[in-house]
């Protein structure tokens, strides 16, 4: 069956619909990644937007659900170039035409991703829709295009309850804004006990639980449209309680303190990303999986000093706060793409709440 990518600018390409036929408007985003495809679908941050895959063919693997990055894909559609029908793989428990129809995802093969990357990257990422009526109308769909916005998305994806996972070693509060399931893995590796709280929970009822440490996850959308989460995260600012902070966490506490973030042109969405150490002068390959940056130019530098760099673009990718136990950063260390060149930033989280017990 034939589908279409129609873009906010009036561009259309034609493929063949994979997964769900069912319409679907979105923000249209592209990741380099060679691989993790299924991490890329699962990962929460992508609430409100469709992924292109930049590598030419997906799905050889196919698809292992214990490779999930949270209980469900929230990607709102996926565009490849390639798509692979019969994966091989000992681990394969299905493939992604599967798994796309099961979760109800709309999905468009056939089409040039490179020409749809060059595209984006020219004119900044941009809405547009998958869909499969062959008989749209542009002057009909540009409007709904243009007005789209992914909107309150961390609402949607976060816990609806305080659970807690045991541990014998510190104690961490763990604020789901969208988390991936792996980051709160390296923090049970390392012993801890996490206590995940969802994103709406109070600073007051976070401290009094009297964690050892805090940890911000990863989340999607505007980090500005987080306004009450934002005041309650300035509260646990300025409480004595170290915090580590990972991409939308790391957004938030920079805005909680009195810093800015902006928009980028196109993001940085892919397994391979250059990240240097400031203090060290070390380069980490970073996964990464964010559309909006911290303004280094409105930081305060009595507050929060630079403490990582995108070595590509010179764009902030992490913060060591003043006279604080608390640093952010954009990247992602619980992710592999080094294949564990930042793993090492837990450790230095554990540290900050006293060692190892």
């Amino acid at each position: 069956m034939k589908a279409f990518l129609i873009l906010e600018d009036g561009h259309v390409f034609t493929g063949t619909s994979i997964g769900s036929t069912r319409e679907a408007v979105s923000e249209i985003v592209f990741n380099t990644s060679m691989t993790g495809y299924l991490e890329v679908m699962t990962d929460p941050s992508y609430a409100g937007q469709a992924v292109c895959m930049t590598y030419p063919l997906i799905g050889n693997y196919g698809i292992c659900y214990e490779d999930q990055e949270s209980r469900k894909p929230w990607v709102e559609g996926f565009i490849v170039r390639e798509l692979s029908r019969t994966p091989s793989n000992f681990r394969s428990e299905d493939n992604i035409w599967n798994f796309l129809k099961k979760n109800d995802i709309p999905g468009i093969a056939g089409i040039d991703t490179r020409a749809l990357t060059r595209r984006l990257r020219e004119k900044g990422a941009m809405n547009g829709m998958i869909t499969v009526n062959e008989n749209y109308r542009l002057e009909e769909i540009l409007p709904r295009l243009k007005a789209y916005t992914t909107g309150q998305v961390v609402e949607k994806v976060t816990c609806q309850e305080k659970r807690v996972l045991p541990g014998q070693g510190k104690k961490v509060a763990f604020l789901d804004l969208g988390a991936k399931t792996n980051i709160v893995r390296s923090l049970q590796e390392r012993g801890c006990q996490v206590t995940i709280y969802p994103a709406f929970a109070s600073a007051k009822e976070i401290l009094d639980d009297c964690p050892d440490g805090i940890m911000l996850s990863n989340g999607p959308g505007n980090p500005k449209e987080c306004g009450s989460i934002i005041q309650e995260i300035k509260k646990l600012y300025d409480s004595d309680v170290p915090i580590f902070a990972i991409c939308l966490g790391h957004q938030l506490m920079a805005l909680a303190t009195g810093a800015d973030t902006k928009k980028m042109k196109y993001g940085h969405r892919g397994g391979n990303h250059p990240v240097k150490d400031l203090k060290t002068g070390r380069v980490y390959i970073s996964s990464q999986n964010h559309g909006y940056m911290v303004d280094g130019d409105t930081l305060d530098p009595k507050v929060a000093v630079p403490a990582f760099l995108n070595v590509n673009d010179q764009t902030n990718e992490g913060l060591s706060y003043v006279g604080k136990k608390i640093f952010t950063v954009q990247f992602h260390p619980e992710a592999c793409p080094g294949p564990e060149d930042s793993a090492g930033l837990f450790d230095r989280f554990i540290e900050m709440m006293g060692g190892e017990e």
